[in-house]
């Protein structure tokens, strides 16, 4: 035996080592569920399965190779069958550890992927080390389902740092919340009323949509959807829907939004078109006590007064018109500035000059 083998192995038999020690040395052999270790000790080390990953089903001969050199800590200097169990898993631990405090003490954002989908929140690994980001954390909106994020690469911050109680606190919210004032700020610094914008119905209720323009929401008021009378919101809108429309009003966070553009407005030709003396059709909107409402376009309603419905006495519209139905009458009044129009049926049998002047007041 060369002199220098020899006392390469005198020096390795008289070497120390400690619980807690890290230890370097050359992977030896490879099974599916250990490795073992040449650290320059009288004895080989071994690391298990349980101790390079928290996979319990991984198998170590895909990720360590013969002659791989590899840190690891020394958990027992001596397994009971003379050889020293290490951990490779508690060393990447140690180190994510030290990663974490760094990054809680300077508030860093850590980018990790989701490891694991618990019913409080989701888990996510920095370097071997665990965190645990509740729910009330993940999103700046409620989430009912996490399972979304399985697998997902989040970012995050260390909120809350005590790996002696196993305690480590991610923080995903916070960095969301702030995105989305900036966002916001910077929206709003470059919008103004009767901007044009293209959006995403966000949601849709009885009174209007709410209406993404990018980071903001804005309302489409019910009232605001189209110049013609609007009865459900929802029949005319679905989420996700794509809109273009206008900014009405800002008030300060707050953006009200409006289809009713101006080129678009029915009555920019009603005069010549629904002129005193032209003979109409429309069908009956709605009806009240002292006449029925008839939408002539979508956006434009006359007001055929009960004394003009009929030459027989009418007591009330309801006796003889229904919603819905289609009518013909005359325009017997009409007020542009007002937007006013009064209709008469009875004035196509009775010719124009017998019909009575009729009042388009309520």
């Amino acid at each position: 035996m060369p002199t220098e083998n020899f006392e390469q192995m005198l020096e390795d038999y008289d070497k120390t080592i400690r619980n807690g020690e890290v230890v370097e040395g050359t992977v030896i052999n490879v099974k599916p569920d250990e490795i073992d270790l040449n650290i320059g000790y009288k004895s080989d080390g071994i690391i298990t399965r349980n101790e390079y990953s928290n996979d319990s089903n991984l198998d170590l001969t895909t990720v360590v190779s013969v002659g791989d050199s590899m840190e690891a800590i020394v958990v027992k200097v001596n397994d009971g069958e003379g050889q020293v169990l290490l951990s490779y898993k508690r060393l990447a631990q140690e180190k994510g550890n030290e990663k974490l405090k760094e990054a809680f003490e300077n508030q860093t954002v850590l980018k990790a992927t989701v490891s694991k989908v618990l019913n409080g929140g989701l888990s996510v690994e920095v370097e071997g080390s665990r965190v645990f980001i509740p729910a009330s954390l993940i999103s700046d909106s409620y989430e009912k389902d996490l399972n979304k994020y399985n697998g997902q690469e989040i970012e995050f911050v260390i909120t809350e740092f005590n790996p002696r109680k196993r305690r480590i606190i991610g923080d995903r919210k916070t960095l969301l919340v702030a995105e989305r004032e900036a966002v916001q700020e910077k929206f709003f610094e470059n919008i103004h009323v009767g901007d044009v914008i293209e959006g995403t119905i966000k949601n849709v209720t009885d009174f209007g949509a709410f209406v993404d323009l990018g980071g903001v929401d804005g309302l489409l008021h019910i009232s605001e959807m189209s110049w013609g009378r609007v009865e459900n919101p929802k029949k005319i809108y679905k989420v996700d829907d794509k809109v273009k429309v206008f900014i009405k009003e800002i008030n300060g966070k707050k953006i009200a939004l409006s289809k009713k553009f101006d080129d678009e407005n029915p009555w920019n030709n009603a005069t010549s078109k629904f002129a005193v003396g032209t003979v109409v059709t429309g069908k009956v909107a709605r009806m009240k006590e002292f006449g029925a409402f008839v939408e002539l376009a979508p956006g434009v309603d006359a007001l055929l007064h009960v004394s003009q419905i009929s030459r027989d006495h009418v007591e009330k519209p309801a006796d003889v018109l229904t919603v819905g139905q289609e009518i013909e009458a005359k325009v017997v009044e009409f007020r542009e500035d007002e937007h006013k129009i009064s209709l008469s049926m009875k004035a196509l049998t009775e010719g124009e000059d017998e019909a009575e002047e009729v009042s388009t007041e309520e």
